[in-house]
């Protein structure tokens, strides 16, 4: 691909480009010197599983790979137990190296369902920061000051109203930034959370008279609610290991708005292409093209003609789950039933849908947020087309 080509397709999705001009000039001086670009992207292993906001950025390094360039997969087993403050109202606790060693190792058979290894260098910061003294440490954290870290936006407000931030949390940046330093990074990507400790890693490579690395921040990638960011404690979340036919039906429930910004971010697919596509059917393509890539040829297909087989039918899956709630005095809420059996998120959810006539118990429609189930059961409640459960009470 020439250097317009890979300026297309790398800008593709992407919120900033820092500085201005910087990527096409890394790109123009490669291409000179017959080289790949060096482009870091860090994990830290926080949690066993991967979901599809995780796999934006992974979508970003693979779109580099395309174009020749050298992904460095970058696990933060060092930092992981330091606990990033990104975002954070208060001190987060950190892991334990023996909890991230495992989360590690969960990442990386995930990862290269979307990398090619080939083309994929997977290194663990512990590796140069484990070997830092205290001595390497101060000299590290004497390039910043603590105004700069100040201008953060989370330290800003935490510092403003009060709250106490922790000098570890100080010295999370330096460290990442530093991971820069010692991997000799053209490029780093990150979520736009991540631009203050992105910034840190170019800072410290002029400091130590390096080149400075290009910085390129993506957008946090919405959950199926298209309110939140995706995550696993709000239940919005798409996860990369779980089963196809999850994934897919999953993918289905997401809004039109939101399915195109998931084809942007997640696919190479032409933007005016899919616009140009009924709605359904290019939902039915994106939740296919997913299920495919992370279970193999023909997986996205079975997945599409079984959800057209059980909830475009009105058909009833044969799997549905189990649960059994307790009754609270006498009976069971059906809005703390569907928050409680994780139909919904939140009880503001269930009583949404159940306004937007999305409930059934037993085949009837319940169109009301006060309705009760007695002890018994099971009750097959449906929610919406495809959530399923067989509740009962005691």
């Amino acid at each position: 691909m020439n250097i317009e080509e890979q300026l297309a397709l790398l800008s593709r999705g992407t919120l900033e480009i820092l500085p201005a001009g910087t990527l096409a000039a890394k790109l123009k001086l490669a291409a000179k010197e017959g080289r790949p670009l060096r482009v870091k992207a860090g994990f830290d292993p926080t949690a066993p599983d991967l979901h599809l906001g995780h796999t934006v950025l992974l979508e970003k390094l693979r779109q580099f790979q395309h174009c020749g360039h050298q992904v460095i997969f970058l696990i933060g087993d060092f930092t992981g137990t330091i606990g990033d403050p990104t975002g954070k109202n208060e001190t987060r606790p950190p892991l334990t190296h023996d909890e991230v060693l495992l989360n590690a190792e969960s990442y990386k058979e995930q990862v290269f369902k979307i990398l090619d290894p080939k083309q994929t260098e997977v290194r663990f910061n512990s590796e140069w920061l484990g070997q830092l003294t205290a001595a390497d440490l101060i000299r590290i954290a004497g390039k910043a000051t603590v105004a700069r870290m100040l201008e953060r936006d989370d330290f800003e407000k935490r510092y403003k109203g009060g709250q106490s931030i922790a000098i570890h949390e100080f010295l999370y940046p330096l460290v990442q930034g530093y991971d820069s330093v010692a991997l000799d990074a053209d490029v780093e990507l990150g979520g736009n959370d991540q631009k203050f400790n992105l910034l840190m890693g170019r800072q410290l490579q002029g400091a130590y008279g390096k080149s400075q690395q290009v910085i390129m921040t993506m957008p946090l990638l919405e959950g199926l609610d298209g309110i939140n960011k995706m995550s696993k404690s709000l239940h919005n979340y798409v996860g990369v290991a779980e089963p196809g036919k999850e994934q897919f039906g999953k993918l289905m429930s997401v809004s039109d708005e939101l399915m195109y910004k998931y084809y942007e971010l997640l696919t190479d697919v032409d933007m005016d292409e899919v616009k140009a596509t009924h709605p359904m059917e290019a939902k039915k393509a994106l939740a296919a093209l997913i299920v495919e890539r992370f279970h193999g040829e023909g997986a996205g297909k079975q997945a599409r003609e079984g959800f057209e087989s059980q909830f475009a039918r009105n058909e009833i899956p044969d799997d549905i789950p189990e649960a059994t709630l307790a009754a609270e005095d006498g009976a069971l809420w059906i809005v703390h039933a569907l928050t409680q059996a994780g139909l919904t998120a939140s009880n503001g959810e269930a009583i949404r849908m159940i306004k937007q006539n999305a409930l059934s118990v037993d085949g009837e429609k319940i169109a009301d947020k006060d309705y009760k189930l007695a002890p018994g059961g099971p009750y097959l409640i449906k929610l919406g087309k495809r959530k399923f459960i067989n509740l009962t009470v005691n």
